[in-house]
């Protein structure tokens, strides 16, 4: 079977076959990096928004 006739047939050649993959598998890995970044940025609003208390240090240990 020649290149036209596997086109017609409805089959992809490898070679395009396995840069659509590599394409789908670096968005997704993109998206999963945006998710935990957001996710992150979201964490460090959080602890932005929380006082810092001063620890007395008569109530630390010095060993």
């Amino acid at each position: 079977m020649d290149d036209s006739e596997a086109k017609s047939a409805g089959r992809i050649e490898p070679a395009t076959d396995l840069s659509e993959i590599a394409a789908q598998c670096a968005h997704s890995n993109l998206l999963d990096l945006a998710a935990q970044l957001a996710g992150l940025a979201e964490d460090l609003k959080a602890l932005a928004a929380r006082l810092i208390e001063p620890i007395p240090l008569a109530t630390l240990d010095p060993f």
